[in-house]
């Protein structure tokens, strides 16, 4: 989305609010916390128009002010009933945005703030992403802050990011303001990371909490992100008190961080934005990537949220197949010893062939997500080298898993396997991503939630490329920090 140049002109933390006054005042005292919240309510939001940002007479459209379009409709009730929770402060709320569901709670309330990292067992040195409606909280928020003059460079150099992605999926470092934030919110950094969602539902909400929002994923602390929110209902029942429930997100992966306050300036966290489209932008040419895909270690707490610990990561065991690397059956952990030279004789019976028994003696159920080149079922009931396997049965296809706005088709089946006069049979669960990378973007973390719901114990993941530091790039980023093993790699 593009915006005028016009609009950028309010990053500039001395520039004094509209009127001279406050639009977003000091929260007031808020009440007790009470001590258990009972179960967690869904509150249901359809389609609706929210609000609009305020045209101006030299544009159409700016960021400057977000308006939004009250009435008296069951969706905008649910609304300010979440708004009046955070307010409130006693317990997060989750929301959706385009990227995943986040726990928002007033970023100026240091208890509220706990409420998140205690709902989630987010380790405290975390630092989390404030959300904003519009530059004018921009500009309430950075009125008393001083910036060097080398600073206040970088800063303006943040204008080409804002006018071309935001609102979006794309978060910016900016200086912390002076005695604004709860402590909680940066972890003692002396940055904060600020994003203005393309989600109308989520401005609006922080518009009417009239406070940023502090947010981050909606999950319990190293689980999958969550894209629904029966995901968020999972994880944190009976410790949130509203979720607004405004259907699955279509992107499906996190913001990309950037940190622009050095030279060069880096990506700390790939995700919705590409590198790729923010060095198309005068000033960025430069960028570089600033990540790792597996979890840092060290005592201090990380720039941006992703990168010190382990995320996104089911129950399961998660092998990552990357670089065209397809694994054979006996690669499934637990069944090595098995000696596949054996044949299972081509179908025909023989004097070793035994029933196979109702329940796998192993209790081993195997996953298998599928990108853009493996086939079903892997191709393992082939029999290729003598293996004694096969898929002894197979399922009808379902549709069961919600992926953005589309549904992924999954199939179950189990595999037959035999080891001399020893035969049984593993349960497997096939999962086909699709072969396009937004959709795997967004079907990723539902699909890992869907392995965890159906019992798996393993589950083989088909990796991607990830050239060019596209949205590929933050899919196998999450994929990488998922992972318990990574085969295939160089």
């Amino acid at each position: 989305m593009m915006h005028s140049p016009a609009a950028m002109d309010q990053l500039h933390p001395s520039e004094p609010a509209i009127g001279g006054s406050s639009k977003y005042p000091v929260q007031k005292e808020l009440s007790v916390k009470p001590d258990g919240c009972g179960e967690t309510k869904l509150l249901k939001v359809g389609p609706h128009t929210f609000g609009k940002f305020l045209e101006t007479a030299n544009t159409r459209s700016s960021l400057k002010t977000w308006i939004v379009e009250n009435d008296s409709s069951e969706t905008m009730r649910h609304v300010q009933t979440a708004a009046m929770a955070i307010r409130d402060g006693n317990y997060p709320v989750a929301f959706p945005t385009e990227t995943v569901y986040g726990l928002g709670a007033n970023a100026r309330d240091s208890r509220a703030v706990q409420g998140i990292y205690n709902a989630k067992g987010r380790p405290s040195d975390n630092p989390l992403i404030v959300h904003i409606p519009d530059l004018d909280m921009y500009t309430e928020m950075m009125k008393g802050l001083t910036m060097s003059q080398e600073t206040g460079l970088y800063v303006a150099r943040y204008n080409e990011l804002i006018n071309k992605f935001w609102p979006g999926a794309l978060t910016l470092l900016f200086p912390k303001p002076p005695n604004y934030l709860a402590p909680e919110v940066t972890a003692g950094l002396d940055t904060v990371g600020l994003r203005m969602p393309d989600s109308a539902l989520a401005r609006t909400l922080i518009k009417l909490s009239g406070v940023p929002i502090a947010a981050p994923s909606a999950n319990s602390s190293t689980k999958p992100s969550p894209t629904t929110a029966k995901h968020v209902f999972h994880d944190l029942n009976g410790k949130i008190q509203y979720i607004l429930d405004g259907g699955p997100c279509n992107i499906g992966v996190e913001s990309t961080v950037v940190d622009g306050l050095r030279d060069p300036p880096l990506i700390l966290r790939p995700g919705g934005v590409s590198i790729d489209a923010i060095k198309q932008c005068p000033g960025w040419e430069n960028v570089q990537k600033g990540y790792k895909d597996e979890s840092e270690i060290g005592g201090s707490a990380p720039r941006a949220p992703g990168m010190k610990y382990k995320h996104y990561s089911p129950n399961a065991t998660v092998i990552l197949c990357e670089d065209g690397f397809s694994p054979a059956p006996q690669s499934i952990p637990g069944m090595k010893y098995l000696d596949f030279d054996r044949r299972a004789g081509n179908g025909q019976e023989s004097e070793e062939t035994e029933t196979v028994p109702e329940t796998p003696p192993t209790n081993l159920n195997v996953g298998i997500l599928r990108t853009k080149h493996w086939n079903k079922w892997l191709d393992w009931e082939k029999n290729q080298s003598g293996e004694a396997i096969k898929v002894l049965e197979q399922c009808k296809k379902e549709t069961a898993i919600t992926a953005g706005f589309t549904e992924l088709d999954y199939s179950t089946g189990k595999l037959f396997c035999r080891d001399g006069a020893n035969s049984f049979c593993i349960k497997l669960v096939d999962v086909h991503l699709g072969s396009n990378t937004e959709t795997i973007a967004s079907g990723l973390f539902a699909a890992l939630r869907e392995m965890d719901k159906r019992g798996v114990d393993v589950i083989f993941v088909e990796g991607i490329k990830a050239d060019g530091g596209g949205i590929a790039a933050a899919v196998m980023n999450r994929a990488r920090k998922a992972a318990s093993e990574r085969w295939g790699k160089a």
